[in-house]
């Protein structure tokens, strides 16, 4: 009978996860279960629910740093850090409303182990360049931890890099150690209205490579700027290229200025201030475009060179129901198409490798989740290194199997 243990402490995971390897007994992990749905359908027989590892143990605004436990809430840091000017510069997404559940952000440990981002990405790094340190169990039931509280604590191997991303088959994560940074006095967006894809790209080339302070670039097609909850960008009636801008009042104030008479070669440009900002770079980061109740399509997060973005929109959206937009300056492609069969994914993932990119499945049935690879698929010589590393950290398996690839 499936059993949903809930430790409540890290010694409590420790035996739990020895349990699992005495009696070779596959687990799945679980914090909230907001990302649940992304990957490969487990074949775990238990649930390890690390929720209850829960609350931060240390913060000191002073030195930019924070630890809590692997199930705390990141809406419970980042109130935290909120009320210290502070924030998560790598922008948690909140994707529940795309995997269609109420569960939230998810927690910390669940973040760091998917190395989810948001927009600000290319200005700040991504989730795991904000990890510091961590303390895990094995898949052999043993404690280990790496890092510490500042970058420079990092010696040997560092481990932080291998466990973000690795979907919890590595390790069961019951503490981290985050970097935080101060938060913008103040943001705003220049809006450049109605670019196709490659215009689009253009321009936000043109304001990446400015002397501004320029910590987004996305672009979204008329149909999905429609939908928006920012006044200017539904109201537009046309594509939108958004440029968002951080930083002490009166410099992101010039930086605009200047950004719209650079780019006003390009088209007619907007602004957005204050809520109408935050609420349209939220809708791009959690990908709410795609979100909409009764939308079924198959939906893929494609990793791309900036300048190919525009190019491989146009050609793997031509089918009607397919769409699209850029994030990241072009570099990442959302993209909702009607249901994925093999053959579709294999072409997809086949014009996508042309670029020197790669793709993701993020939300699709598990049926399809299945018979798809939702992960990029790893050459000969990267396949036999993950496994090793799998059998050094989970030698009999026991942590997230399958969850991944086929057999790691």
């Amino acid at each position: 009978m499936p059993e949903h243990l809930k430790p409540e402490s890290p010694d409590q995971v420790r035996d739990a996860v020895r349990w699992a390897a005495e009696n070779k007994t596959p687990i799945e992990l679980i914090g909230h279960g907001s990302k649940r749905a992304i990957g490969r359908p487990g074949n775990a027989a238990h649930t390890l629910d690390v929720s209850a590892l829960s609350g931060i143990s240390l913060y000191e605004p002073a030195e930019l740093v924070l630890s809590a436990g692997a199930g705390t809430a990141l809406s419970e840091i980042e109130e935290t850090v909120a009320a210290n000017d502070q924030q998560l510069a790598f922008e948690p997404p909140d994707l529940s409303h795309l995997l269609g559940h109420t569960n939230g952000k998810g927690t910390l440990g669940g973040n760091i182990a998917c190395n989810l981002s948001g927009p600000r990405r290319i200005k700040a790094g991504a989730a795991r360049d904000h990890f510091l340190g961590f303390k895990a169990i094995s898949g052999r039931g043993d404690n280990y931890k790496s890092g510490g509280r500042v970058v420079k604590n990092v010696t040997g191997y560092d481990l932080c890099k291998l466990l973000a991303g690795s979907w919890g088959t590595l390790g069961v994560m019951t503490e981290l150690t985050i970097k935080v940074l101060p938060a913008p006095e103040k943001t705003r967006t220049v809006l450049v209205m109605g670019l196709d894809a490659a215009a689009g790209v253009a321009a936000m080339t043109r304001a990446f490579h400015s002397p501004h302070d320029v910590t987004g670039g996305a672009w979204i097609p008329e149909a999905l700027a429609a939908g928006s909850g920012a006044s200017y960008v539904r109201e537009a009636k046309a594509s939108v290229t958004a440029i968002r801008v951080e930083g002490p009042g009166p410099s992101v104030e010039y930086c605009c200025r200047a950004l719209r008479e650079e780019l006003g070669p390009f088209g007619p440009t907007e602004e957005l201030h204050g809520h109408n900002s935050g609420r349209f770079w939220m809708e791009v980061r959690d990908v709410l475009p795609f979100a909409e109740e009764g939308d079924t399509r198959a939906v893929w997060r494609i990793s791309v060179p900036p300048q190919a973005g525009a190019g491989l929109v146009a050609r793997l959206a031509d089918d009607p129901k397919a769409e699209a937009f850029l994030d990241w300056g072009g570099g990442l492609i959302w993209l909702a198409v009607p249901q994925t069969s093999s053959e579709s994914a294999d072409a997809l993932r086949g014009a996508v490798a042309e670029t020197g990119g790669h793709a993701m499945l993020i939300r699709a049935p598990e049926e399809l989740r299945a018979a798809v690879p939702v992960f990029e698929p790893q050459s000969d010589g990267l396949a036999k290194l993950s496994a090793r590393i799998k059998e050094g950290f989970d030698p009999l398996g026991v942590l997230n199997p399958g969850r991944m690839y086929a057999g790691v």
